[in-house]
């Protein structure tokens, strides 16, 4: 395999599953690092802050520093910083996101017809009422983004539920589609990534486990591509995908074979 300057990592089902590393992950890792790559870890999952994520790489044995974290609630957060500066915003989602946006200065309100946007994202407490406030707010004139697209997430044995069904719900009630997602696999995301590298895509690689969100993010950055098979994608799914990846790899291991 060809060696690139930049690593981006997806987290859940490429470098872990649950409690435990994907075995050989650590080992990988520290010789890209011993090779000079650089490194980021992305993921879509917005329910813990950047420090967990870096807290639990460095528990299961791979190095990883807070500032080489970037999940879809600092994406999101940032977006709304730099484009609607102090927007007040109605929030489906949990209380790691919120607060990124508090951080930010986004204000956080609870009433759906106070609002300028509605954001949605993971939330496992997901209600009636929230939904019905979601519909009222975009019916107000709010517009309505959301962090990531994920229809669910890698869990040791199987799946669990995701965004998609949030998103998928304000959308069948509203009748309309959401706005923007800032999470992979979109341009905002590939932006924060690069800025963290320094480096620009050409010299970069994806490595994730789904063909939906990394491999199509990062065929469309102009990034080289690997597709881990320890995650939520099968083989033979990769036949009917448009997006190809550079790479179909059993798991990380086979970066550096």
């Amino acid at each position: 395999m060809k060696r690139y300057a930049g690593y981006v990592f997806d987290l859940d089902g490429t470098l872990y599953l649950g409690d435990h590393a994907i075995p050989g992950a650590p080992e990988t890792l520290a010789e890209l690092r011993r090779r000079g790559a650089r490194i980021a870890f992305l993921s879509n999952k917005p329910i813990e802050p950047a420090a967990s994520y870096a807290a639990k790489l460095n528990r299961l044995g791979i190095q990883a520093a807070v500032e080489e974290v970037i999940n879809s609630s600092i994406v999101m957060a940032r977006y709304l910083s730099r484009t609607a500066p102090g927007a007040r915003v109605y929030l489906i989602g949990e209380e790691p996101l919120a607060e990124e946006l508090r951080k930010r200065g986004i204000r956080l309100v609870t009433d759906p017809l106070d609002c300028e946007y509605v954001v949605v994202s993971w939330d496992r407490q997901f209600t009636y009422k929230k939904l019905n406030d979601a519909l009222q707010a975009i019916r107000n004139g709010a517009r309505f983004i959301a962090t990531h697209p994920d229809r669910t997430c890698p869990v040791p044995g199987g799946e669990v539920a995701d965004v998609g069904g949030m998103i998928g719900a304000v959308e069948g009630v509203t009748g309309k589609k959401v706005e923007l997602i800032t999470g992979k696999p979109s341009p905002i995301t590939v932006q924060e990534a690069m800025n963290l590298l320094g480096l620009p895509p050409d010299q970069c690689i994806m490595v994730g486990d789904r063909l939906e969100t990394d491999m199509r993010m990062g065929r469309e950055a102009g990034m080289a591509t690997a597709l881990v098979l320890t995650g939520v994608t099968r083989r033979e799914q990769v036949e009917s995908s448009p997006w190809k990846p550079d790479y179909v790899l059993e798991s990380v291991r086979g970066l550096i074979g």
